[in-house]
């Protein structure tokens, strides 16, 4: 596994315990569409949330949250109409959590409600 993707796997880990804590019920993680991958399904409430994870090492290049392009945008999106219409799912929203640090040290964790509209 390569750094990049070891990273990212660890981002995803602690997001799945940051959602949990916050009573959030984990539905699925690393779901593939035609449009992409979403990296997490969870549901709180009525909503369903389909979560972006986006983790760096250090704020050098920036903020984790500042690697979402429009494109990117785009795809999420996309993404979770699909996933929504596949699945009869009404009630949805886009929300993205950002985590800097790197495994054996505490992380940075901002979650951004709604983010993607």
């Amino acid at each position: 596994m390569k750094h990049n993707q070891r990273i990212g796997k660890w981002g995803e880990e602690r997001s799945v315990e940051y959602l949990s804590q916050k009573g959030y019920e984990i539905i699925a993680r690393n779901i593939r569409t035609p449009f992409g991958e979403i990296d997490i399904i969870c549901k709180h409430k009525d909503s369903i949330i389909f979560v972006e994870v986006k983790t760096r090492t250090s704020n050098k290049m920036g903020l984790p949250e500042e690697s979402i392009t429009a494109k990117k945008r785009e795809h999420m999106i996309a993404c979770a109409e699909h996933y929504a219409a596949e699945n009869d799912i009404d009630n949805w929203q886009i929300d993205v959590i950002s985590i800097e640090g790197k495994p054996g040290a505490e992380p940075i964790i901002t979650y951004f409600e709604n983010a993607i509209r």
